[in-house]
């Protein structure tokens, strides 16, 4: 064999070789981006927070959350979404982008309260900032208010802060500009400034709901990033009430449940109560059906064949 064969040979194996080791690379690194999503957007459940929750009944889980971070001082929950997690405040605005409430580093972040405001919500206006993501995770939901269907149905949230429950009354949606400081100025003092920027919210909102708010009382504004454009926000705003409104939507789900546990019930009572001669004929029946849709798939299977052995005899 010729040096130059030789050659060509070892060239086309390197070539191979390095064509199955990207392939290899590009393989793991997909492999890895799935694996690292999934661990983003598990860092952003709500359900690994359930045990945390503050109730009526014990506040005890609550505050073991903030033994493990003192920075964690309520929790928010919008009813009808996935919105139901710890809140925390920090000095800064920059903190708790990306990291969880409980000190660990991911891109979620946390829910957090502008570092400007009080974290007894005495403020006049509160503004609470979380992620815009996929998967219904953190406030990635705020984005389905832009159905004005779905602001209608989603009026109603609740927070816990101080240890205690206090309800929210979602009044407005907006698009606005994360510039806007007509929009982002929270702890607005002065009857005359909170009346203007009442007003603002109310006049650029593009949903609003008829219900009373005044300068006296205290408003929150739920704040996430909008596709739409860089600079793009989605707002929900609501007014801090002391009365809490129940959730709709756990009570339909926990009818639901107890009334398929009752129809599932009183259908075994039924087949236990029903005489021996019906339920010897039900399973007779039941029987009988499963050995004809076997007998029908086994003729079907041998008429195959028979088409087969045919063909094969023609081709012969």
């Amino acid at each position: 064999m010729s040096i130059g064969k030789r050659i060509i040979r070892w060239v086309d194996s390197m070539v191979n070789l390095i064509m199955v080791i990207l392939f290899l690379m590009l393989a793991a690194y997909g492999i890895y981006a799935i694996w690292d999503s999934e661990q983003i957007y598990q860092g952003a459940d709500p359900v690994q927070y359930d045990k945390y929750k503050p109730t009526k009944e014990d506040a005890l889980s609550f505050e073991e959350l903030r033994g493990i971070n003192p920075e964690v001082f309520g929790w928010l929950t919008v009813y009808g979404t996935n919105i139901d997690y710890p809140l925390v405040q920090a000095e800064d605005n920059e903190t708790y982008v990306n990291t969880t409430v409980t000190g660990e580093y991911r891109l979620s972040g946390s829910i957090f309260l502008d570092c400007r405001n009080s974290n007894y919500f005495s403020d006049f206006n509160s503004i609470i900032f979380g992620h815009h993501m996929e998967k219904r995770a953190m406030f990635g939901e705020i984005g389905e208010f832009l159905e004005e269907t779905y602001f209608d149905s989603h009026p109603y949230g609740r927070l816990y802060y101080e240890g205690e429950e206090r309800g929210i009354e979602f009044f407005a949606f907006l698009e606005a500009d994360a510039y806007d400081q007509k929009v982002y100025l929270p702890g607005v003092s002065g009857d005359e400034e909170k009346s203007v920027y009442l007003q603002n919210l109310l006049s650029t909102a593009r949903y609003t709901r008829e219900i009373p708010v005044s300068t006296s009382d205290h408003i929150v504004l739920l704040s996430t990033c909008s596709s739409g454009s860089t600079n793009g926000r989605h707002i929900l705003a609501g007014k801090i009430t002391d009365e809490t409104f129940g959730d709709l939507y756990e009570e339909q789900e926990l009818e639901q449940k107890e009334s398929y546990r009752v129809a599932s019930q009183e259908l075994w009572e039924n087949l236990r109560q029903a005489p021996l001669w019906v339920l010897a004929t039900a399973v007779t029946v039941l029987a009988s059906l499963l050995l004809l849709w076997h007998k029908i798939r086994k003729r079907k299977k041998r008429r195959k064949g028979d088409g087969t052995d045919e063909q094969e005899q023609r081709n012969a």
